[in-house]
């Protein structure tokens, strides 16, 4: 049989969604097809409005084999689950002639848990186990979601929280969800058949196309024990997040009460000598934590590695004595032993990964950090991901790796070379190996796998350098024509410490101009409060403000009225998708470099540095550049979008860094004049008003 033509099947998958098929879909779709054929990984840069999913879909589903689809949102999960693959599939069956399967996966932690919801919840506090529906008033919240939990247990085909509407609180689902760590496996849980975390994996099992997040993907290369099943092709999507996401899952912490909930939790099953010795170690702790200070630890010392020792060699002996007793008189002994052996694993873990000696902690950052609600902790981070992700990413399988925002400061080094792929094995259109051009440097610190490649196409030369190419297939939107990029350049230099008078002055300006219709991204919570609490009191328009109201309400109160502003942190930056009228200025108050007191950020820069690189322009600018670059993309959703990026700090207008930042943004026409600007913003707002 003659196998169907790419660009037919990418026809069919456009009609059946409804969309337009753009010329750079259609250059994805077929890189990411030769990507897949050739065994080169793909960084693939697709616009917003390209159709970044059929891009990779429809190749991924002509290729035939099993492929994994890890994502970074929620939103972008169930767009594929419940739009994108029933659509897509049913549209390529008559071409492809068979109905490939496809199915979501997460961790565990997000399914209910059978066996917590009808036995309860391991107690910490007492022996037994503690009924949270008998526990919880029926009329307070937490009463009210537990009911309402147990009643949708009984309906429910998935288990899965997402699926729950509306949701729930934290604090109710972890009274009837379990971690990997504390659940009991299928063969000895009660519930083990009806389990639904086991029947998603058995659905993952069967499937062609099987959609994952970034976490869960960590913690299949990381932990060494595969969740996912074996696949032959992997595709990542807003791959720009990956490498914050895989620090996240390989950073370890220790807290006074994680410690001495692990004691409390041993206790019920261990002897008393071995407890004590636990509840020793844990006060000893305790004891340091109470004086430590933020801030970065470059050597550990003495006294809190004496602590550490005594943590590690308790909690060892503590694991061993869990596994070789048992008590009887304990209720439901199983669950409480899973439980109890997470928490004292945990600590052992993190205890054991700080005191291992001078020559790993080169390879790990340590440091204490405070909170005001909840007290101090010791945190232990990777210095760099790359490494590990060259390992466990690239070795057996084709990775795509697709964004809207991968080339920063006007090629993909630096973010290639932060998620482990080096310049040394770039290829070139022709297969031939890339020269090293200058770049940012990998963004998480790690240098350049060694090796020249002999640009033969095989994922990994013999050097062991892992083999991709680059490729920006544009956007459909002409942002020359649809957008400005405004920098403010005759205000003062954001400082560390003090108002800026002058900024607020400019944006109550941009905003009159603009009608409204503001979407504010500030590099601070306080800074976001401010500029609200100011423009509340200047201008008769209204401002929301992050954390007055859920996200999902906020970015809904902010789309049905084109009036309103809605200013905030870090998730609006990436997390806002407004097309339309209803947004038509975007204002960021400063470049977003990371806080110059960050102990992971600093530690990355300095590695950078004592390698010979520009440890600024690899971390520092590289983080402003990946973020700005996604602030500048809330604009343009569509292709009648009209509107203006207002940028209030100089430096980007003024500093040496700028052009790198500005690079990395889409290609708005450029200016600094404050009055056209305004003359735009009011013309724009006009228009929209007459509704042109």
């Amino acid at each position: 049989m003659t196998k169907p033509a790419l660009t037919d099947l990418l026809h069919a998958a456009v009609t059946a969604v409804g969309g337009t098929e753009r010329p750079g879909q259609v250059a994805m779709a077929e890189a990411v097809a030769e990507a897949i054929d050739s065994n080169v990984h793909l960084l693939v840069q697709a616009g917003t409005g390209t159709g970044k999913s059929l891009g990779y879909l429809v190749p991924a589903l002509a290729h035939g084999e099993r492929t994994v689809i890890a994502t970074a949102t929620l939103a972008l999960q169930r767009q594929l689950v419940e739009r994108d693959l029933p659509r897509t599939v049913e549209a390529l069956h008559p071409l492809l002639r068979r109905r490939p399967e496809y199915a979501m996966l997460k961790g565990r932690s997000n399914y209910l848990c059978l066996h917590r919801l009808h036995e309860g919840v391991p107690q910490d506090d007492e022996d037994g186990l503690f009924d949270p529906f008998e526990a919880a008033a029926p009329t307070s919240r937490l009463g009210k979601d537990l009911l309402r939990l147990r009643d949708w247990a009984d309906e429910s085909e998935t288990g899965d929280r997402d699926d729950l509407t509306p949701g729930v609180s934290d604090r109710a689902w972890s009274q009837v969800s379990v971690s990997s760590r504390e659940c009991l496996g299928a063969t000895r849980c009660a519930y083990g058949a009806e389990c639904f975390a086991e029947a998603a994996r058995e659905r993952a099992k069967l499937a062609e196309v099987i959609v994952t997040n970034h976490a869960l993907l960590a913690i299949d290369a990381i932990e060494g024990a595969p969740v996912l099943p074996g696949h032959e092709v992997l595709i990542v999507d807003e791959a720009h997040e990956l490498v914050s996401r895989v620090t996240g899952v390989a950073t370890g912490e220790l807290t006074p009460g994680g410690v001495n909930r692990a004691v409390r939790r041993a206790a019920k099953l261990v002897d008393e000598k071995e407890a004590d010795r636990l509840q020793t170690a844990a006060e000893g702790f305790e004891r340091l934590m109470e004086l430590a200070l933020p801030g970065r630890l470059e050597e550990i010392p003495e006294d809190l590695g004496y602590a550490l020792t005594a943590l590690r060699d308790a909690a060892r002996a503590v694991i061993t004595a869990l596994g070789n007793t048992r008590d009887r008189s304990v209720q439901d002994e199983d669950a409480v032993r899973r439980q109890a052996l997470a928490s004292v694993e945990n600590v052992h873990a993190v205890a054991e990964r700080i005191v291992q000696g001078p020559e790993h902690s080169k390879y790990d950052v340590v440091w204490y950090e405070r909170h005001d609600r909840y007290g101090a902790s010791l945190r232990v981070a990777p210095l760099a991901v790359s490494g590990l992700l060259r390992e466990k990413l690239f070795e057996d399988r084709s990775v795509v790796l697709a964004s809207a925002t991968l080339k920063l400061g006007g090629d993909f080094d630096g973010v290639g070379a932060s998620l482990g792929l080096s310049a040394e094995g770039r290829v070139t259109e022709t297969g031939g190996a890339a020269e090293h051009s200058g770049s940012a440097g990998a963004a998480d610190g790690d240098g350049a796998a060694d090796g020249d490649g002999d640009g033969e196409g095989a994922a990994e030369a013999d050097t062991g350098v892992p083999r991709w190419r680059g490729l920006d297939v544009g956007s459909p939107f002409d942002y020359r024509r649809q957008g400005i990029l405004y920098v403010a350049q005759h205000l003062s230099p954001p400082g560390r410490e003090g108002s800026r008078g002058d900024m607020l002055d400019e944006l109550t300006e941009l905003v009159r101009a603009a009608g409204g219709r503001t979407l504010g991204l500030f590099s601070s919570m306080r800074a976001a409060q401010a500029a609200a609490e100011e423009l509340r009191g200047r201008l008769d328009v209204p401002v929301l403000l992050q954390g007055e109201e859920t996200l999902g309400e906020l970015i809904r109160r902010f789309a049905a009225d084109a009036e309103t502003c809605l200013f905030g942190t870090l998730s609006l930056w990436q997390g806002v998708d407004v097309p339309g009228p209803n947004c038509q200025l975007v204002v960021m108050d400063r470049v977003p470099f990371p806080r110059p007191d960050d102990p992971l950020m600093s530690a990355r820069q300095k590695a950078v540095e004592e390698a010979g690189g520009n440890g600024f322009m690899a971390v520092a600018a590289t983080h402003a550049a990946l973020l700005m670059a996604q602030g500048a993309g809330r604009l343009v959703r569509a292709t009648g979008d009209r509107g203006v990026v207002a940028v209030l700090d100089p430096r980007l207008a003024r500093a040496r860094y700028g052009s790198f930042l500005r690079a990395s943004m889409p290609d708005f026409w450029y200016t600094t004049d404050r009055n056209q600007v305004r003359r735009s913003l009011a013309a724009i707002d006009a228009a929209a008003k007459e509704g042109v």
